[in-house]
């Protein structure tokens, strides 16, 4: 069964860090794309960043260019997400996903992915 888990979220002062981690499990994620979103109420869900597991390719938003760093640990089959100087607009749950994916990208678009995680809140407030 294929499954993806969250954590790390949590409440962060205006310019801190905070490291989110997505646990597979079910699959091993070496030939999917694994991409982070994020959606506040009443908005529809943005994507935030992802990575072609098989290929290293990634692909960031405009918003948070610069400010994160994605990277897939192969022994834990986790993809790790370190978000960087975090402001009050980056408060979200956040999620991951997961599709298997033969092209050499990686698609920044929910209806793209097919397994989702049950998210984790990000508060970013003094």
């Amino acid at each position: 069964q294929v499954q993806l888990v969250e954590s790390g979220g949590g409440l962060v002062q205006p310019g801190g860090s905070l490291r989110l981690s997505c646990a597979a499990s079910g699959f091993a994620l070496d030939g999917y794309s694994i991409g982070w979103f994020r959606q506040v109420p009443g908005r529809e869900r943005e994507g935030v960043t992802c990575i072609n597991s098989r290929t290293g390719f990634q692909r960031f938003s405009d918003s948070v260019m610069g400010r994160l760093i994605i990277s897939r640990e192969n022994v834990k089959n986790t993809v790790d997400l370190l978000m960087n100087r975090l402001q009050p607009e980056d408060t979200a749950v956040y999620y991951c996903a997961a599709v298997k994916y033969a092209e050499f990208g990686c698609p920044l678009v929910a209806d793209e992915y097919n397994s989702w995680g049950q998210g984790t809140q990000v508060t970013v407030s003094s």
